[in-house]
């Protein structure tokens, strides 16, 4: 936890010469973590932001984020942001993996999940209220706001609920976790993860195939063969965007980070590339994906039991997935054709 005492008056004097920076923005100029900015509000009754720790079993106090009713979910990694307007339904957890199955829908990764708060914000839009939980790192993992529609008698039992009685210790931000080193291309068996790969009966099973094989992703994607995974141009995913746009075409598009994957399904209308970020500006929805963030981009084609499904995948400088995007499809249903001819069409990145 950050020792500076002004901590708090510097991120409000930031905020308000700077009034077009986000929290992760503003925590980077000030070399704190973002939940650090959070816990240097714990009681502030002056500022623009106020916030009020939580402590809790997280996977209890999700499973009563339905009882909120409508609010506006947000995940983010530092290059892609996704937002999507509903409610969470249909919690469960198994084990430390859980998920909500419903307008918002998640893969939850609890044990990821460190600290809590719950926060007020005032905006030029006026006052802003939700939850923010981050890792160890201090990095955030999910966010919440509440809406005009949202329950907020039962937004402020749960605060109460989980507003611990004594003062708690600050957090402890610890260093952000590596991911390990690949394992050298020469010592993995490449006609081994072919062969599973080829095997595979449900996309889930990749994870497991990385898992067997010793490989990272991008390792596996490299490796596979082009007729599995071939490489594609870095703006690939505007492109895609605008050649579903505005049709009925519904799509889904994944983006997370090590403690939550959020996933929109639907068709897509606007695409409003604004600068180094490329946006889709939907009622409910909004995606946001930084151009420069995107080392690598795939064409990758997996197997099922409904035949193959063809994914645009982007990825980071340390192979951490950006964005995946597929077409949308329910068990049992192939893959619409015309989103394969779109995918698969995009061309190679240019030397």
């Amino acid at each position: 936890m950050s020792t500076d005492v002004n901590l708090y008056e510097k991120w409000m004097a930031l905020r308000a010469s700077e009034k077009g920076l986000r929290g992760l923005e503003l925590s980077n100029r000030l070399g704190v973590s973002e939940c650090e900015l959070y816990a240097s509000a714990i009681g502030k009754t002056a500022g623009d932001v106020s916030s009020t720790r939580l402590v809790a079993d997280w996977t209890e106090l999700l499973k009563k984020l339905p009882q909120l009713g409508k609010v506006k979910a947000v995940t983010r990694s530092p290059d892609a942001v996704i937002e999507c307007e509903g409610t969470y339904d249909n919690v469960e957890f198994f084990g430390m993996m859980g998920q909500s199955v419903s307008s918002i829908d998640l893969r939850i990764f609890v044990n990821r999940w460190r600290y809590g708060f719950a926060f007020r914000e005032e905006t030029r839009r006026g006052t802003s209220q939700g939850l923010a939980f981050f890792d160890a790192s201090g990095r955030a993992v999910h966010k919440l706001f509440l809406r005009p529609e949202t329950d907020r008698q039962a937004f402020d039992t749960l605060v109460r609920e989980y507003t611990p009685a004594d003062v708690v210790s600050p957090p402890v931000i610890e260093a952000e976790e590596l991911s390990p080193p690949a394992k050298p291309d020469a010592e993995v068996d490449v006609a081994g993860l072919r062969k599973a790969w080829l095997e595979m009966t449900d996309t889930h099973e990749f994870f497991g195939l990385l898992r067997k094989f010793g490989v990272a992703r991008t390792q596996a994607l490299r490796l596979v063969g082009d007729d599995l995974s071939r490489p594609t141009s870095r703006t690939s995913l505007e492109d895609v965007l605008r050649a579903v746009a505005g049709k009925d075409l519904p799509i889904m598009v994944f983006v997370g980070n090590r403690g939550v994957i959020q996933i929109h399904s639907g068709a897509i209308h606007k695409v409003a590339p604004m600068g180094d970020w490329v946006n889709v500006l939907d009622p409910g929805f909004d995606l946001h994906v930084r151009t420069s963030g995107v080392a690598s981009a795939w064409v990758v084609r997996k197997p099922t039991a409904d035949g193959d499904v063809t994914s645009l995948e982007l990825y980071t400088e340390d192979g951490e997935q950006l964005v995946h995007v597929v077409g949308k499809r329910h068990t049992g249903e192939t893959e619409n054709p015309t989103w394969r001819e779109i995918v698969t069409s995009l061309p190679r990145p240019v030397a």
